[in-house]
């Protein structure tokens, strides 16, 4: 056996890596599962044991699908307790497949359960560590995920858990051994990853803040915590759908997958107070949507927006998706444990507008427009951009108000006189602006192509070092 030929990932996460890419990919988790069980049929190899790193909070895993459909045995490291059969590994025990081996190193700091599997060949040469979310490239996980399920714990215990994983169990393995971790760039899961999702663990050892040889654990706590922003709000109920289960995609796609005609889609809404969430592109949804519809692009950072903004995963949806996409859309959703989707509006606004339906707009500019007028209007600014975005560079007299908290930040939001919203490229200024109009916010101008324009069209930007942000 080729050590290709040991299927390494999550399903979930590697939806994921598909996400922030920005890639044009189609994720269905059932397809995934499928494209797993193809590859191990055409290499004439079983798939034996699915490695579960941890607990994931960002998404539902693909664990329990394609337990069910290989046979193949969850493994979790120690102290996991999940709610199905699985394998709880001893902290170094080892699982052969084939000639290779994979051992469990118990890595707690993450989440209390937290394993890195190292990956040993024929030979007994360790060739890399499948790290999770305790390290990743440039950056280790967040350590207060786990404090929102045990109520003794708190952030600085975990992050001591965590300096003592890193340096006891990881730092003395070797320096030619590749780091695998679940996530890259745009995860909610760290603060500062870089893009690339592979190194060496000696380059990791020289240039991540979070290994650093004289570093004391009073010192990683402090830098570790330092500039956290608060998790979605959606983590802890994943967590829990990882831990007890959850329905099979099949089950989820035969309720949801239904296609309602507009009088009917009305209904449902109303009768239902579902949500109606507008997955189409941005500039779409501007031009015209059904009114009190939320906007989330599928093109863009779909299913963590969904999260971090929706929150409750029990909240009734009901989807407006580009023709033939809903079913992408329904799968996107079942993967953050959005599983109570009741349909989606058959034709599209099309259909919705040849009903005798209205809809609603979001007044839009360019950002050669927003130059001319800004000096003149005096209007507001608000920048719906992360913090450390902000820091970077913004336009002068904006204030911040990140789309991750603009639910409880709503008193900051002018109510009476007009303002401009913009954010980097002009799709979280859109998210942003249709939940303004759902809570009866209609004063808001929206800058298209956010920053980027701005800078292009001319405007002066006020520019901070903001090291952290820049890395």
């Amino acid at each position: 056996m080729k050590i290709e030929q040991i299927y390494t990932g999550c399903i979930a996460h590697a939806a994921y890596y598909i996400e922030n890419n920005g890639e044009a990919a189609i994720f269905d988790p059932l397809r995934e599962v499928q494209s797993y069980i193809d590859k191990a049929a055409k290499d004439n190899a079983k798939i034996k044991y699915i490695f579960e790193t941890h607990f994931h909070a960002d998404f539902v895993s693909g664990h329990l699908d394609l337990a069910n459909k290989t046979g193949a045995q969850i493994v979790y490291g120690p102290t996991a307790k999940p709610s199905f059969e699985a394998i709880i590994a001893e902290d170094n025990q080892e699982f052969k497949i084939g000639n290779y081996t994979i051992k469990a190193l118990h890595t707690p700091g993450h989440t209390l359960e937290s394993t890195t599997y190292l990956l040993i060949d024929e030979n007994d040469i360790q060739r890399g560590i499948i790290t999770g979310d305790t390290l990743f490239i440039g950056d280790v996980g967040r350590p207060d995920l786990a404090q929102k399920l045990v109520t003794d714990l708190t952030q600085e215990k975990l992050a001591g858990m965590l300096f003592d994983s890193l340096r006891n169990k990881i730092m003395p393995l070797s320096d030619d051994l590749i780091v695998y971790p679940n996530h890259g760039a745009g995860s909610a899961c760290g603060k500062n990853m870089s893009k690339e999702t592979t190194d060496t663990l000696g380059n990791q050892k020289k240039v991540n803040y979070a290994l650093r040889a004289d570093m004391t654990k009073e010192e990683f706590t402090k830098e570790l915590l330092e500039g956290l922003s608060a998790p979605p709000a959606y983590f802890p109920q994943n967590v829990l759908m990882n831990i007890q289960g959850y329905d099979s995609l099949e089950t989820i796609m035969t309720k949801a997958n239904t296609a309602l005609e507009p009088a009917a889609f009305e209904t449902v809404a109303n009768q239902s107070e579902a949500l109606i969430l507008d997955v189409r592109h941005e500039n779409d949804f501007v031009k015209e949507h059904v009114p009190n519809s939320i906007f989330i692009g599928l093109h863009g950072n779909f299913a963590p927006w969904v999260g971090a903004l929706i929150m409750d995963v029990k909240q009734p949806i009901l989807l407006i998706a580009p023709e033939g996409k809903e079913e992408e859309a329904i799968t996107r959703l079942a993967r953050v444990g959005f599983d109570n989707c009741l349909g989606y509006l058959k034709g599209g606004l099309e259909s919705w507008k040849a009903a005798g339906f209205e809809t609603d707009s979001i007044a839009s500019i360019s950002p050669e427009q927003f130059a001319t007028e800004k000096d003149q209007t005096k209007h507001p600014i608000i920048d719906s951009r992360k913090p450390g975005e902000y820091m970077a560079e913004h336009v002068e007299n904006a204030v911040n108000i990140p789309l991750d908290f603009v639910n409880s930040h709503l008193s900051e939001v002018p109510k009476t006189e007009e303002f401009y919203l913009h954010c980097a490229g002009g799709y979280r200024s859109v998210i942003m602006a249709s939940i303004l109009k759902s809570r009866g916010f209609h004063n808001m101008i929206n800058v298209e192509k956010g920053i980027s324009g701005i800078r292009n069209a001319g405007v002066p930007l006020t520019q901070f070092v903001c090291p952290s942000t820049l890395k």
